[in-house]
């Protein structure tokens, strides 16, 4: 069977799909595979659909959208799964913007309930040169085991207390003022579900480089898959031999994306220069410090995020918890300099004012 797909979304961006494609009947029920499906109803909320470029696009009833089976597990989105098992006609939902399909089962009232989907098939792809055998289109990449970190870059890790708490405006403010002092930056987003809006954003404010778990082969993280996922990107991104890498971590330190396992994987946290933690209210700075300090043994250099949007946020956590509290989007230049300040002290040797 040969379609013509209307949205085609960013979680298939590193197959470079055309816009006509062939499917199959023969659905593959793992995280990663790549279908085609129709859209069944019209939403008012939550609407959009991230295309292989980042562009949002709007989504309505009888467009013929390509995405990929996964899991989500979203405080303030939908919780779903990849089905056990499925044929072309299923109804299959579709779980975030940027195209992770599977069964929904709960969703937040904030977003409504999700776009409903008619499985029209598996995508197929040649990839045999002059080849006529088709395979099941997947973005999962083959299994060779954990990636080595012997020669990792710095790492600066923004963390914080649940999805919304402002890790990307904080990361991508950190990005722009060490970009300015004319360090190499390169930008990752390291759990989640796949969405490249938040790297965009790092690369708009002067990353050179960006990665996600997306291109690692995962359509989101899991407490299983995350370390595998992390260290593939940190790989791919230390060719280019950055002074650092800005890193996110989608979602909390207390959510289901494997958060916490990265922050325990001894490869990862040798690498840790400094530690940024959002949260939007004192009880989830307070908290999450705390988990930080004496559940993993680090230490957060700074808190940032809505809890810092006025002085009685930023007097609780410098009073309460002894701690910079830098609003990234009021003050970027400050949370960028004490970045500069804190890597320099690790590097024992004074950063450049500019590279050429």
């Amino acid at each position: 069977m040969r379609i013509r797909a209307d949205k085609i979304a960013s979680a298939t961006r590193g197959l470079k799909l055309d816009a006509l494609l062939s499917l199959g009947t023969e659905i593959s029920c793992v995280e990663g595979s790549v279908v085609a499906c129709r859209v069944l109803n019209d939403k008012s909320t939550y609407r959009q659909l991230e295309d292989v470029h980042g562009r949002m696009t709007s989504v309505k009833r009888g467009d013929v959208i390509v995405g990929v089976l996964g899991n989500r597990q979203a405080l303030h989105g939908y919780e779903g799964h990849v089905p056990l098992d499925a044929a072309v006609g299923d109804r299959l939902q579709l779980l975030n913007l940027g195209g992770v399909i599977g069964v929904c089962t709960s969703a937040n009232p904030e977003v409504g309930p999700p776009f409903e989907l008619e499985l029209l098939g598996q995508v197929q792809t040649f990839p045999g040169f002059q080849s006529r055998k088709a395979v099941a289109a997947s973005i999962s990449q083959p299994d060779t085991g954990l990636p080595e970190l012997s020669h990792s870059p710095a790492l600066l890790i923004v963390c914080g207390s649940c999805m919304n708490s402002g890790k990307t405006v904080a990361a991508s403010a950190i990005v722009s003022e060490l970009n300015r002092l004319g360090l190499h930056v390169a930008g990752a987003k390291l759990t989640g579900v796949s969405l490249l809006r938040d790297v965009l954003s790092m690369q708009d404010y002067g990353a050179r480089e960006v990665m996600d778990f997306t291109d690692a082969g995962f359509p989101s993280t899991v407490p299983g898959n995350a370390v595998l996922a992390a260290r593939r990107v940190i790989c791919g991104l230390s060719p280019s031999r950055p002074d650092l890498i800005v890193v996110e971590m989608g979602d909390g330190i207390f959510g289901s994306y494997g958060v916490q396992e990265i922050l325990d994987d001894p490869a990862v946290s040798a690498s840790i220069r400094m530690l940024v933690y959002c949260a939007n209210d004192p009880a989830g700075a307070f908290g999450g410090v705390l988990q930080l300090r004496e559940k993993h043994d680090l230490q957060v250099n700074v808190v940032s995020g809505p809890v810092t949007d006025n002085q009685v946020g930023r007097r609780f956590i410098e009073e309460q918890l002894q701690l910079p509290a830098i609003n990234a989007r009021l003050d970027a230049a400050a949370l960028g300099g004490l970045a500069a300040s804190v890597l320099e002290e690790h590097s024992g040797k004074e950063q450049p004012d500019a590279r050429n």
